[in-house]
């Protein structure tokens, strides 16, 4: 199996993700569930606050109150601009009676893997009976993903509810400490409040930037996960992998936490190592203590053997593409053993770990969203992410033609994600998100040809352009081979570009 490809020629898979059901009825061990359809066109639906039962719809007056809020956080420092210390995120912990300790956390760090990591955790959890908070960062579409409960999403109604009763905290926080928490920061203190509101038995915590001084860093971890590590945010975090992993590793701060430590570059992994000996903190290293045993090709993802801290756990459907989720879910694995205290003498209940991995979702990170093209979107934007991103392709595809749709941010290292991704596309074509901190798709098409030659270089200055210039170099394969299913697309650069790409297709916020 795992050399298997699969190109998916028959299944239409994308026009099957665009249809809806007005009632949804599924059965499960609590019983019988019926989903109500979110109505008339138009209106979407949110789960309920605790993410199962009767979906809550989403009103134009949510909606409205919805972007108040935006407007209002938009107005203070963005979460590109930080101000390394925790003083006002603890000062309004405080004044909220410090509802980050009232639940277990773990907590992840690292550059890349983050989001899929904790969502896989989360699922994990949910599956061994946990009710489960989680926060990521930056979202794709709507800033209600951020902060999820029970792997829903927060409703906007609820999301303008928690903002609303810890303002007047944080604007005591504001006027004490002489400058406004920080957008990132403000968000951070809501989700730790809506978990305690909710409340939850564990939070899974994505850092937002760094370790060390990120406003997540407030919360006393049982468990600090660091992904892999790479050069990213430069400019705040040291300019060495050294430097960016003693930032990220700065979450280890607690001999009673373990830290659960993914594939590192080996200056990376003395430094995070060097500072579990200075807590004391005890350390699981994938490759070492757990790891990937075995890796198939399967449709719609992948089937792995985990050996996870307390044996193997064998016969898992993961339905996430690529070697880097295959190590992504052992870390995640490893985690909650590590949360759950399990052991040699007793491993997690298997068909739950099962379950747990099968339910796992990460919109954005290699997400298929149509067949004929076969295209997928994902939220790279550095270059080992676009390194790993090009290895998933090469991996578990085989496209005779694959085409790129590239917009990056104007702060990112366009040349180096271009790099990474070279040998895995044929053409490519240049575009801007609607970011004000997008690149000109011009100027990036200069740094493009530079990579990949004036060929395989074409420029569209917006996405859906762009995405149709794509579907039209595909078909061209089909007029050349006479097989479409050989030619795939992958739009790619940015999570703004992420973003933008899954609300084209009609994927809901997740």
């Amino acid at each position: 199996m795992a050399d298997e490809k699969f190109t998916f020629e028959h299944l239409d898979l994308g026009e099957l993700a665009g249809e809806s059901e007005d009632y949804d009825i599924t059965l499960e061990e609590s019983g019988l569930r019926l989903n109500l359809g979110a109505g008339g066109p138009g209106e979407e639906a949110a789960p309920g606050p605790d993410g199962e039962g009767v979906a809550r719809p989403v009103t134009e007056a949510d909606r409205a109150a919805l972007a108040r809020v935006e407007a209002e956080l938009a107005e203070r420092w963005p979460e590109t601009k930080i101000d390394p210390t925790l003083e006002r995120v603890e000062m309004v912990m405080d004044f909220l009676g410090e509802p980050q300790k009232a639940y277990k956390v773990i907590h992840v760090a690292g550059t890349n893997g983050k989001t899929s990591t904790v969502r896989m955790v989360e699922s994990l959890l949910r599956e061994l009976g946990h009710r489960v908070g989680r926060t990521t960062s930056p979202h794709l579409q709507s800033v209600t993903e951020r902060i999820a409960i029970d792997g829903a999403a927060l409703h906007p109604a609820d999301f303008v509810r928690i903002y609303g009763e810890i303002k007047p905290y944080v604007e005591m926080a504001d006027e004490r400490t002489g400058q406004k928490l920080s957008y990132f920061e403000y968000l951070t203190c809501m989700a730790f409040a809506a978990f305690a509101d909710a409340p939850v038995d564990v939070a899974v915590v994505e850092v937002g930037m760094g370790g060390r001084w990120d406003a997540t860093n407030v919360v006393d971890a049982d468990v600090d996960v660091i992904t892999p590590i790479g050069l990213d945010h430069t400019d705040y975090l040291g300019d060495t992998l050294e430097q960016i992993a003693a930032e990220k590793a700065g979450i280890v701060r607690s001999p009673e936490a373990v830290t659960v430590v993914a594939n590192q570059e080996p200056e990376a992994m003395r430094v995070v190592l060097e500072r579990c000996v200075e807590v004391g903190s005890a350390v699981a290293r994938l490759g070492s203590e757990f790891g990937v045993e075995a890796a198939g090709v399967a449709v719609g993802g992948q089937t792995l053997t985990l050996r996870g801290l307390a044996g193997e756990y064998d016969e898992i459907f993961l339905p996430l593409s690529g070697p880097h989720q295959a190590r992504n879910a052992a870390v995640s694995l490893a985690a909650v053993e590590a949360f759950s205290g399990a052991g040699r003498e007793r491993q997690l209940d298997v068909e739950a770990v099962r379950r747990g991995f099968a339910r796992a979702s990460s919109p954005g990170r290699l997400e298929r969203v149509r067949a004929t093209p076969t295209t997928f979107i994902d939220a790279t934007h550095n270059p080992q992410g676009a390194r790993v991103l090009a290895d998933a392709l090469t991996h578990d595809f085989d496209f005779t033609r694959l085409i790129g749709v590239l917009g990056v941010l104007g702060d990112k290292d366009a040349t180096g994600i271009f790099e990474a991704l070279e040998p895995a596309l044929t053409e490519v074509v240049i575009t801007q998100n609607s970011s004000p901190r997008a690149r000109d798709a011009y100027e990036l098409a200069e740094l493009a040809r530079d990579v990949f030659g004036d060929e395989r270089v074409h420029v569209v200055e917006n996405l859906p352009g762009a995405y149709e210039l794509a579907v039209e170099l595909a078909e061209d394969a089909l007029a050349e081979v006479g097989v479409q299913s050989g030619s795939g697309i992958v739009i790619t650069g940015s999570v703004v570009t992420a973003g933008e790409a899954r609300a084209l297709f009609g994927k809901e916020p997740a």
